[in-house]
């Protein structure tokens, strides 16, 4: 059996200095009853960062600190050389993001620093530390290219991202101890779990409690029997909390159970990990749910007579079949002579959750509502979320009203703010309004609601939109069906109908409304802005999209630069500068083209990702995406806290029983003939505020949408465990050196098939082009090919599927 030391001396002599375990079974003669002990032994040098564990297997880091100072500090030949770091060896504090290969990056706290760096620090492997996925780190930067990139080495943890993690727990033999894997693969380092710092049930061998509440659906399986302590503690899932940091000498982690979860195939518990993973609120403190049962559930005389009263007229929601809480309603009706009168009604979150009380604190630490598949992880308690907030059918609720007078071309020539009250005609659903639109014969009750004036007025205001460039992808997401056990059947593409447009396009008018007049009273509130696009990003689409015959048409300044490459210089083409002349139409017109083509989705799918992220800034910035000079978010404030600040804004500096607006032409707008004006003086918030909270909104968003996202992937590949061997119609997404991605025609979903599944030739990637080609055979795999593939491997933990073709 070799030691540590020769296995080391024996990668380092291969070609690529990497070898995949089976490579090493094979090549070192290890025999069958020694296979433990190669993987112990790796595991240790992994540990210790004396190896790098990745997708292609194990290799050698690269080079340490000592044996590359004196060449960082040299420049090289050219112009792409390599520049010492000079000023720059000032430590620079920022967020690290650490890829599952070991190696990481480090965006700066300091915007500006960020762009004089071309973003990012790059962190190779050994100049990681002790530093651990999300920590806020202090990195000092050890090499700097011409064109600004940055590498650098993190010399403290500033501020810890994670006090727990969630993972699966093992036995160690050679350790002779327990040890906590996680299940983020970003947290590369395993933290140990001392006998002591298990659960007392754990340590005695009892089953372990389930602290899990999993609704009525989980009660029709049956209860896993009683196990030995053994059997319950190896591969158990469960939180732990972090009691000991990894040290940049490569001192392990360690922590204490905290939490018992179950299994990893126990029902429910997919979910109950995502909200451990991404460290998500879920359990309201006593002092929230207090506050909410207390909250009055008559409303007083008094405040129904001080607002408007909509109760007679034939308002409606209109949401998904699945959905419990009601933000909006609608009402729309045609004006005498001509145009339309829409009214959007909010619900007034606000009047219940006042700043500063326990329920706002927990609203502005949770940030936003998480939707998963079959349950949600709400913002606000249910007593409001799903009761007292939410405009269910044939109840008193108290609104924000925003109610706007349209010409029959879609122009916005007068508009009312102001606190009222309705009562829901009726609970409509998307798929029951578009049977209505259909003349379905069995479509639903319309409550008195016109939704034929609806759907006109719907495809006037877009049609507005479009005019001005706004840019609609249309791009459509994943649903998972599930049969009357709560397991899932089927995972398909969802479509937008007419319903859903008709909801859209009505909030978009009411936040581009709401948000215009804030602004012109120039008081301090929430704007949803969407930076113009990056021009590098700009530039790598384009150099795809031309593989595909299309492009933006838009000309992106380039200058030549060198750059090493696995030690040899290679001259590229970068962006020039910061700044483009793009617009949404550019965007808007290439959509256009790909309207019904093949490749539509592909395309329009690497053109959204050559945008920049909306985001929450106290700032009004504009929204590149939609072509709106000024945006917000006013129309969701049972599930988002930024829509909750701008209620109390609007609120705030709204006379009592509200504001008419209107304008003749295309002049100023002006308050109504007798009607009282706004009070600017009265904003609730400093600028410096709302920004800390634009912030920590965009931050909670982000990470929603993560967890949302991951679930899905989690779900996707429970749903293929089950169908490994069978086959399905594909089409290729990306085409890479090492394999190509494919989506499955009729389930919607992604996977892999790695080049080693094609075994019929050896294949090579024709640069720029975009496809595999067999050298013998010159038979091409490139993107947009329909192909068959069966299912071939599926990864539960990384949550990967292969394919290969059938």
């Amino acid at each position: 059996m070799v030691n540590p030391r020769q296995l080391v001396a024996h990668i380092e002599g291969l070609p690529h200095r990497r070898a995949t375990f089976k490579q090493l079974l094979r090549k070192l003669r290890i025999k069958a009853g020694e296979r433990p002990a190669l993987r112990a032994i790796l595991s240790e040098l992994v540990r210790t960062r004396r190896l790098v564990e990745t997708r292609h297997g194990f290799e050698l880091p690269p080079h340490p600190p000592s044996s590359r100072a004196a060449a960082s500090q040299r420049p090289a030949r050219g112009a792409g050389s390599v520049k010492p770091a000079g000023a720059a060896a000032v430590a620079i504090t920022g967020r690290i993001s650490v890829h599952r290969e070991g190696f990481a990056f480090v965006l700066p706290v300091d915007t500006a620093l960020a762009g004089a760096l071309q973003g990012d620090i790059f962190v190779p492997p050994p100049f990681v530390g002790g530093a651990m996925h999300g920590d806020t780190v202090s990195v000092r930067i050890v090499r700097r290219s011409a064109e600004g990139r940055a590498e650098g080495q993190v010399v403290r943890v500033v501020r810890r991202a994670h006090a727990t993690v969630v993972g699966e727990l093992h036995y160690a033999p050679h350790l002779a101890a327990y040890y906590l894997q996680p299940y983020d693969d970003r947290l590369r380092d395993r933290i140990l779990i001392p006998p002591n710092a298990l659960p007392p049930e754990l340590r005695s061998g009892a089953a372990p409690e389930r602290h899990r509440v999993l609704g009525p659906e989980a009660r029709r399986h049956p209860k896993r029997s009683e196990r030995g302590a053994a059997a319950e503690l190896e591969g158990l899932v469960v939180e732990a909390e972090i009691t000991q940091y990894p040290t940049p000498g490569g001192g392990e982690s360690k922590g204490r159970v905290i939490e018992v979860l179950g299994r990893r195939d126990d029902f429910g518990i997919d979910v109950e990990i995502m909200i451990r993973k991404y460290h998500l609120p879920h359990r309201f403190p006593p002092e929230v749910l207090a506050a909410a049962e207390a909250a009055p559930a008559t409303l007083p005389a008094e405040e129904i007579a001080q607002r408007r009263d909509f109760r007679a007229l034939p308002i409606v929601t209109i949401d998904g079949e699945t959905a419990r809480d009601f933000d909006d309603a609608v009402f729309v009706r045609r004006r005498a002579g001509r145009g339309f009168e829409l009214q959007v009604h909010i619900a007034d979150v606000a009047h219940y959750v006042l700043p500063a009380n326990a329920m706002d604190r927990e609203a502005r630490l949770r940030g936003t509502s998480v939707y998963f598949p079959d349950r949600a992880v709400p913002m606000l308690p249910i007593e409001l979320s799903t009761d007292l907030c939410s405009l269910r059918p044939q109840a008193e609720r108290l609104v924000m009203s925003c109610l706007m007078e349209f010409s029959s071309s879609g122009r916005l020539e007068a508009y009312e703010l102001a606190p009222g009250i309705i009562r829901s005609a009726q609970r409509m659903t998307y798929t029951g309004v578009n049977a209505i639109l259909s003349h379905a014969a069995d479509a639903p009750g319309a409550g008195g609601a016109d939704f034929f004036v609806m759907l006109e007025l719907q495809r006037v205001l877009n049609q507005r939109r479009q005019e001005r460039g706004s840019i609609d992808f249309d791009l459509p997401e994943a649903e998972i069906a599930f049969d009357e056990f709560g397991l899932m059947r089927s995972i398909a593409k969802s479509e937008r109908n007419a319903a859903h447009r008709i909801i859209e396009e009505f909030m978009l008018a009411a936040n581009e409304t709401v948000a215009g007049h804030v602004e012109r009273l120039s008081v301090p509130s929430l704007y949803r802005i969407h930076d113009k696009p990056d021009p590098r990003k700009v530039a790598e689409f384009e150099e795809v999209a031309a593989s595909f015959g299309y492009s933006l048409n838009v000309t992106i300044p380039m200058r030549r630069i060198r750059r090493r490459v696995r030690g040899q210089m290679r001259v590229e083409l970068a962006p020039s500068g910061d700044a483009i002349a793009i617009t949404p139409q550019h965007y808007q017109r290439l959509i256009e083209q790909l309207a019904g083509k093949p490749e539509e989705r592909i395309v329009s799918y690497l053109m959204l990702r050559s945008l920049q992220q909306a985001r929450y800034h106290a700032t009004n910035a504009g929204h590149f995406a939609l072509a709106a000079p000024t945006y917000t978010h006013f129309t969701s404030p049972i599930r988002r806290y930024p829509d909750l600040l701008v209620h109390r804004v609007l609120k705030a500096v709204l006379p009592p029983g509200g504001i008419r607006m209107e304008r003749v032409g295309d002049g100023p707008w002006r308050p109504a003939a007798g009607a009282a004006r706004s009070d600017p003086a009265a904003a609730p918030y400093p600028t410096e505020a709302l920004q800390v909270m634009a912030a920590e909104s965009s931050e909670a968003e982000r990470r929603a949408d993560e967890a949302e996202r991951e679930l899905m992937d989690w779900k996707k590949v429970r749903f293929m465990e089950e169908r490994i061997g069978q086959e399905f119609a594909a089409m290729i997404l990306h085409v890479t050196k090492a394999g190509f991605f494919v989506e499955l025609v009729d389930l919607f979903i992604e996977g892999f098939v790695p080049l080693s599944a094609l075994d019929d030739d050896r294949y090579f990637l024709r640069p720029g082009a975009h496809e595999l080609i067999g050298e013998r055979s010159r038979r091409r795999y490139k993107v947009g090919d329909r192909l068959t593939v069966l299912v071939d491997r599926v990864d539960p933990i990384r949550h990967k599927i292969d394919f290969a073709p059938a």
